[in-house]
């Protein structure tokens, strides 16, 4: 190509059908075009800075690199200037011609060729390809001037690149405007995209995307990246207060965070991350359901935000950065090219996350309960995670009863350190809080015998209890569903039983005829009535016939499947409870007793309450006023007030 006269030349065909996809379709947010203009200056300066620390020479050696951004209204062009390596004419028709053209590329494989000792500079941090990124400008230009002038030429005259970016474009000498070193563009902007002529447009697009790169970006004068890319940092050169000073300005929290991790990984993946864990609960399943993930950087420009590849589920809590040199991308930054990379370093955060909440929960047990009271909820999702189910139920915490108040928590290993001898299985009960965890009829024999017992208050934990199965050869069962012989292993706690006097073997005929004459009275509302094994305190207990499910998992399926329907139950009765010898004597005294019928009635509605499943409260407040009422009148007449 002469270096005087202009020559013009037409795309190719298919070219020209890449360019109408990319400045049409591909990029679905125009201010992406920013973006994609500041990374090639970026790579630009990289390249001019790496030729320098090798000892060359550039012209006007004196020029700080950076990056300045003009606006001229009027005209309606937006400029943006890099003082880096630029170009000569036939680099910008190569570069600017060729779709998929990366002079970055050609210039990172030159770099096999260097230096054989070892010495020269490392250029991972070249970010930006030349070639299609760039014509995302003609989103909002009709227009594009490229005046370039080579760093490493002192003869070299500036060029200038113009194209519409419909069918052809051109290059020539460059009369005007010309760089003293390095690269101009000059966007004529469209009638509809007059806002990036705007400077706090720009602000608030470099702030989002381009908010690290590594030079100076000036618009209109005034530096607009003024925040450090932290996590490129050694982590002994961060402060505390830059950790917390970044945090508020990532996340708009006002509050400092929780902690943070700082993460600076080589192998099997090279990147670097600060993750935070925010001092205050997230709303994970309700309002801010979707609202979780990581801000995705290749080489420091913004790629994604909140990706949610980078992190499980059960790690949605944490907020932060992750910045990689080794990120493949396709034609368009927005697209990720392939999966590969991400899940190993969703693999290497995963595993770094576990290491750092178990250091916590380890030397710090008092930050760690914070933690799990704000985040415990999200995490407990971990229960589906298979290679990390053993690290993650270790990091689970629960109230228990056998901790003094409800805001105790206890892990699974103390829970182990303090069971008897002989014990291999985590007992639980669901209940909504811990008084009706304590009050349940199915933890009597419990108490009785001094087994501890995690309190589940959750919907979520029961699904964790069954998705972990196991934990260190201990299994997971409700102590709903305990078999009748589950505890006779366990002596009972000294004081707590009280002796009751048999019934004689009359009596037991009689009360196997008051079951069934109470299962008559309650006809198909129950499966069957029988004596309870589990109950010492209780008169009576609502169990599921078949022992597979309990009450709050059954309430909550049947909830899903909008099934309002009472669920037909077996209803455990106390033999020794006072109430049920009371009711035997009522029973052989006169079987058609009305008040056997409510007490009987009764009975089943108190224990549909304690399962939650009561949809006739005024039955039952007048089936008790009744009672009530003759109670009053039996106590007056027995005591003759």
């Amino acid at each position: 190509m002469a270096e005087a006269g202009k020559t013009t030349q037409q795309f190719r065909a298919e070219v020209r059908k890449v360019l109408h996809i990319l400045t049409n379709s591909l990029y679905t947010n125009r201010e992406i075009f920013l973006r994609e203009l500041i990374s090639n200056a970026s790579d630009a300066l990289d390249k001019l800075r790496f030729r320098i620390n090798r000892g060359e020479n550039p012209r006007e050696a004196d020029l700080p690199l950076e990056i300045r951004i003009s606006i001229d209204k009027e005209a309606k062009i937006l400029t943006i200037a890099d003082t880096g390596l630029g170009m000569n004419a036939s680099e910008l028709a190569d570069n600017l011609g060729t779709i998929a053209k990366s002079g970055s590329e050609e210039f990172l494989a030159g770099l096999a060729a260097a230096d054989e000792e070892g010495t020269r500079p490392d250029a991972a941090n070249i970010i930006g390809r030349f070639g299609v990124g760039f014509y995302s400008v003609f989103m909002v230009a009709k227009e594009v001037e490229v005046i370039s002038r080579p760093a490493f030429d002192e003869d070299a005259t500036a060029h200038v690149w113009t194209s519409d970016g419909l069918g052809s474009f051109s290059v020539e000498a460059a009369l005007e405007n010309a760089p003293a070193r390095g690269t101009v563009i000059r966007a004529h902007i469209k009638d509809d995209a007059e806002e990036f002529l705007e400077k706090f447009r720009l602000e608030s697009t470099i702030r989002k995307h381009s908010a690290f790169v590594p030079f100076p970006i000036y618009v209109e004068g005034e530096r607009a990246n003024t925040q450090p890319a932290l996590w490129r940092e050694p982590k002994t050169s961060v402060s505390k207060e830059q950790y917390a000073a970044f945090y508020k300005a990532l996340t708009y929290d006002h509050k400092d965070p929780l902690d943070v991790q700082h993460i600076s990984v080589d192998a099997p993946v090279q990147f670097n991350a600060l993750l935070y864990i925010p001092d205050s609960a997230q709303d994970f399943f309700g309002a801010d359901r979707d609202f979780w993930g990581l801000d995705l950087y290749a080489r420091r420009v913004l790629i994604q935000h909140r990706n949610k590849e980078l992190i499980p589920e059960y790690l949605a809590f944490l907020r932060g950065v992750v910045d990689s040199e080794d990120l493949p991308l396709n034609i368009s930054r927005e697209t990720l090219q392939e999966n590969v990379l991400l899940r190993k370093i969703n693999q290497v955060i995963v595993k770094q996350s576990l290491g750092h909440l178990e250091k916590m929960a380890k030397n710090d047990a008092e930050k760690y309960v914070a933690f799990w009271k704000l985040h415990g909820k999200i995490f407990k999702l971990g229960y589906h995670d298979f290679p990390n189910r053993e690290r993650i139920s270790a990091l689970l915490r629960f109230n228990t009863s056998a901790l003094p108040e409800a805001d105790s928590l206890a892990s699974l290993d103390e829970y182990m350190e303090r069971a008897p001898e002989g014990q291999k299985t985590f007992w639980y009960v669901a209940a909504p809080n811990r008084e009706a965890a304590r009050l349940s009829p199915h933890m009597e024999r419990f108490r009785q015998k001094g087994i501890e017992v995690l309190y589940l208050f959750e919907p979520v934990d029961e699904f964790v209890m069954e998705g972990l199965g196991k934990y260190k050869d201990w299994e997971f069962k409700a102590v709903e569903n305990a078999a009748d012989d589950a505890l006779d292993a366990f002596a009972d706690k000294e004081g707590e039983k009280d002796t009751v006097q048999p019934l004689s073997a009359e009596d037991n005929t009689s009360f196997d005829d008051l079951l069934a004459h109470m299962k008559s009275i309650l006809g198909d509302r129950v499966k069957e009535v029988r004596v309870s094994h589990r109950l010492a305190d209780s008169p009576a207990v609502l169990v599921s016939p078949d022992g597979s499910m309990t009450s709050s998992m059954e309430k909550l399926m049947r909830v899903m499947q909008k099934d309002d329907s009472l669920p037909v139950k077996t209803l455990e009765v106390n033999r020794d409870h006072p109430l049920l010898r009371n009711m035997l004597r009522m029973f052989k005294a006169d079987r058609n007793d009305k008040a056997l019928s409510d007490m009987t009635q009764s009975l089943f509605d108190a224990s549909l309450l304690l399962d939650g499943y009561l949809k006739d409260p005024q039955a039952l407040a007048a089936r008790v006023n009744n009672l009530l009422t003759e109670s009053a009148a039996w106590y007056a007449e027995v005591r003759k007030i």
